[in-house]
């Protein structure tokens, strides 16, 4: 069986500190322009590229032997 663990004072601070981050937390603007890129511009991207792609093939009435460009 494993004894007594001596607990670092450090860690625990940083234990306690990582738990608590949302009390601390504040907006700057490196923080504003993360919350922006991953809310709006990261989305937004996806959506472009899966938008163009989908505009890049006619799936409908194709029968074999027929081109799937649009």
């Amino acid at each position: 069986m494993a004894g007594y663990m001596k607990k670092d004072p450090a860690i625990e601070r940083w234990v306690q500190m990582k738990a608590d981050v949302y009390k601390h937390f504040r907006w700057t603007s490196r923080t504003s322009s993360i919350a922006i890129a991953g809310m709006i511009a990261w989305p937004a991207a996806v959506y472009w590229l899966c938008n163009r792609e989908d505009v890049k093939w006619s799936w409908r009435g194709k029968r074999k032997g027929e081109s799937l460009a649009a």
